[in-house]
């Protein structure tokens, strides 16, 4: 039987001393009937937030939230540009605990409703991006979940094994997720303080100049270290916003890109309709199962022929949009020219010029082909990473377009000639040391003369064979 608010308002003053409740209301969270919860207002000009469990089930989850609650310290919360909730007390209530937090004004926006285009959906992006952005301490301080990458695979991996279990996974679905499990790059990422699976229901908004702009976030329960994709998976749900939301995120990040986010974050998306039908075999509930499997069905009809891993990561627009996004490099303080003045400059331009294909071999006068060189002006041909224009299949199975990462592109001035100086003079004057004395005889000279002659032979030696 749910508790009234009145009963919860009247637990206030036993989790915060020294304070009375001028007013009282109803709080729809959409938790999905595993909470009670009231809005209270205070003598001191607070409103705050009442919750108690309403099933067993949610016991740990609340206590989850409070410790991840804590470890946001002043200095963290400073780091975000929205509010968290602030735990302000608890008591007993019966056999169950209430939990008060300070209570923070908004409105919620459901994925499925959210729009494109600049205001709500870039500052979920921008919102996310922050929240990735905390430092691992913030985590590891209070003693809270932490996984590798490798973790995160093997979570997955068994779950998939539970799935198969039950003998209700359509076999298309156990194809597409073993082959994603078995792909290692796509699981080649840096871990981050992450939600553990944030939706766009999690995050509230506020109009400021007259644009939808995240102030508030909401349930914490999940904060530990793991991957950041678990706090994209709801795109999925999206169709509409997601390229945005994932653009504004990836803008906003500091980290280096992740190619392979939006796959991870759609499997993790689908793989909820395995947690659904292992929770109802493992229930023993029939009705449950009936749902996941009507689910999983439909799920596998819609991503029929589509493949959940792509060959490529990032396409040319992506690196180029990454390079706009990076930092410049200085210039290398180090000379790449040959260290030897055993090539006439002239010569040796030779080798980077497309104007001729053909060298002139020393003292012959017979010419050649060479096989391998360079011309100074070639295009380096390179397959793109990512196919920015793939679809990905939406949990009702539409397709949803998804905005690119970014990343580099090769250098475009790398194979550039190196241009030598050059003092005539001691050109001349080698040239003609050359023509009078054989390669092969010793001259009594110093020792860079004698490098000259060495190197001259052996490149006589490598033209004539």
């Amino acid at each position: 039987m749910a508790r009234s608010p009145f009963t919860l308002a009247a637990s206030v003053t036993s989790a915060l001393p020294r304070v009375g409740v001028v007013g009282v209301g109803t709080l729809t969270e959409g938790a999905a009937g595993r909470y009670d919860a009231a809005v209270a207002d205070l003598d001191d000009g607070r409103r705050v937030v009442v919750r108690v469990p309403a099933d067993v089930a949610a016991i740990p989850e609340l206590a989850a939230e409070v410790r991840a609650l804590r470890a946001l310290t002043p200095g963290v919360r400073g780091l975000l540009p929205f509010r968290a909730p602030e735990f302000l007390g608890e008591a007993g209530l019966g056999d169950a605990r209430v939990v008060v937090v300070d209570f923070l004004p908004g409105y919620r926006v459901d994925a499925a409703h959210l729009p494109p285009g600049r205001g709500a959906a870039t500052s979920l992006g921008a919102a996310l991006a922050s929240l990735h952005a905390l430092p691992h301490s913030v985590v590891r301080a209070e003693g809270l979940p932490a996984r590798t990458p490798q973790q995160v695979r093997t979570d997955a991996a068994r779950l998939v094994d539970r799935a198969e279990a039950t003998r209700h996974l359509p076999a298309t679905l156990l194809h597409r997720w073993r082959r994603a499990l078995d792909t290692d790059e796509l699981w080649r990422f840096e871990s981050a303080v992450v939600l553990g699976g944030a939706g766009a229901a999690s995050f509230l908004f506020e109009d400021v100049d007259g644009v939808p702009t995240v102030t508030g976030l909401l349930e914490w329960h999940g904060l530990s270290i793991g991957d950041p994709a678990t706090d994209l998976q709801w795109l999925a749900s999206a169709p509409t916003a997601a390229g945005d939301v994932y653009a504004a995120y990836v803008a906003g990040s500091d980290r280096a890109p992740d190619a392979r986010a939006r796959e991870r974050a759609r499997l993790f998306a689908e793989l909820e309709f395995a947690k659904w039908l292992v929770h109802g075999h493992d229930a023993g509930n029939d009705d449950v199962v009936a749902d996941a499997v009507e689910l999983l069905e439909s799920l596998a009809v819609g991503v029929a022929g589509d493949d959940l891993v792509t060959d490529a990561a990032l396409d040319v627009d992506d690196a180029i949009a990454l390079l706009d996004r990076m930092p410049e490099a200085g210039a290398p303080a180090i000379d790449t020219s040959m260290q030897t003045d055993a090539y006439d400059p002239e010569e040796l331009a030779q080798w980077f010029s497309d104007e001729s294909d053909d060298l002139t071999r020393a003292d012959t006068g017979d010419t050649g082909d060479i096989d391998g060189g360079f011309a100074a002006d070639e295009e380096i041909a390179t397959e793109p990473a990512y196919d920015a224009e793939s679809a990905r299949v939406a949990v009702d199975g539409s397709r949803t377009e998804w905005s690119a990462p970014t990343a580099w592109h090769p250098d475009e001035v790398s194979t550039a000639p190196i241009e030598i100086p050059v003092d005539a003079d001691a050109a001349a004057r080698a040239s003609s040391e050359r023509q009078s004395a054989p390669v092969e005889a010793p001259v009594e000279t110093d020792a860079a003369a004698d490098a000259e002659r060495s190197s001259e032979a052996a490149l006589r030696r490598w033209l004539t064979d």
